[in-house]
């Protein structure tokens, strides 16, 4: 329960801070405040779907309430009614009818799981492979030369020149989904079996998600942010990523302890002999707003704690207490705010 807690509220958090304006809906995952074609679609099917089901209901309530007030039992009214068996007209409708509503909503929703599944790819059109780790994302942009963990940034797409972006899913272990309602449906990512999704978002801003298929202790803290980013401002970003890592200040002590023990076989820091691929790449990792996959906002405070144990930040982590001194703890933090 203190975890389902402890969830809730880092949520709520994230929640809070991505309402920068009056326009925006409630809830940051809100399936009907669509900014993405493939949202839209879902969501405008939810509303024909929506329209259907509520004029059956009127009917069928208003039928039943008709036959409550037309043959309520009177007191004066002793005479039993004229049976009678059988009547085409009724089996005709209750057949007819039916059929004509699964049919329309077949055709509707083939429609646009069709325009999902087989959307046309402008030639600039953004290749972003998504893998799905216990319990975080790695982004890697192939054609750009940057790998990214936690934080997805993406263009945003102009209707009147569309550039959307192409996620091919992976997993790196067991089941996990990839779900941004007001971008997109949600996605399995399954180990072995490429997946994939795309979207379009119109508008720029920090949209959130959650990885929606059980994978795990961790499952509800492995949370997505997708930056959609002005045109200008995502060829920035491309660029900082793209740079090697630029350590600023004294943090040599850092490095060292950073390299000298078992933080080298799971992360990678650019231009340096940290290389791993088992845990995210923290090149960069100061240009992200949180950490633990969206589990804390990334400030001194829980980056400390985070290193000198994780489990109290995210309990269940895969990243193992290191048992660092309270020093040692200080100067890789240090080090760590230096990778801008």
């Amino acid at each position: 329960m203190r975890n389902v807690l402890l969830t809730t509220a880092a949520f709520v958090t994230q929640t809070a801070a991505s309402a920068t304006s009056a326009t925006e809906p409630l809830s940051p995952t809100s399936i009907f405040a669509p900014v993405s074609t493939p949202a839209d679609g879902i969501f405008q099917l939810s509303l024909f779907v929506l329209a259907i089901t509520t004029a059956i209901f009127v009917i069928v309530v208003g039928l039943m309430a008709y036959a409550v007030v037309r043959f309520r039992r009177r007191t004066d009214d002793g005479v039993e009614p004229t049976p009678v068996f059988g009547s085409y007209q009724v089996e005709l409708a209750w057949t007819i009818v039916p059929v004509l509503i699964v049919v329309a909503l077949f055709l509707a929703t083939a429609r646009v799981i069709a325009s999902m599944q087989h959307p046309p790819k402008p030639p600039d059109a953004l290749d972003v492979v998504v893998i799905g780790h216990q319990y975080w994302w790695e982004y890697r942009y192939p054609a750009l030369g940057v790998v990214t963990a936690n934080e997805l940034h993406v263009p945003v797409s102009d209707p009147a020149h569309p550039r959307p972006t192409f996620l091919t899913l992976l997993s790196a272990d067991t089941d996990h989904s990839f779900w941004v309602p007001r971008l997109a449906g949600k996605t399995d990512l399954i180990a072995n079996h490429p997946n994939s999704m795309w979207i379009d978002p119109h508008e720029t801003g920090v949209y959130l998600g959650q990885c929606a298929q059980y994978c795990g202790t961790q499952h509800a803290k492995m949370l997505l942010r997708v930056y959609v980013d002005s045109r200008e401002d995502f060829d920035r970003w491309i660029e900082g990523q793209r740079r090697p890592a630029q350590v600023v200040g004294a943090v040599a002590h850092g490095r060292h302890v950073f390299e000298s023990t078992a933080c080298v076989n799971c992360h990678a820091v650019g231009g340096t002999a940290a290389q791993g691929r088992f845990g995210p790449d923290l090149t960069h990792f100061m240009s992200r707003d949180t950490i633990a996959s969206g589990a804390a906002p990334n400030t001194k405070e829980n980056l400390r704690l985070w290193l000198r144990d994780p489990d109290a930040l995210k309990p269940g982590s895969r990243m193992p207490a290191m048992n660092l001194s309270e020093t040692d703890v200080n100067a890789v933090a240090d080090y760590l705010e230096s990778l801008r």
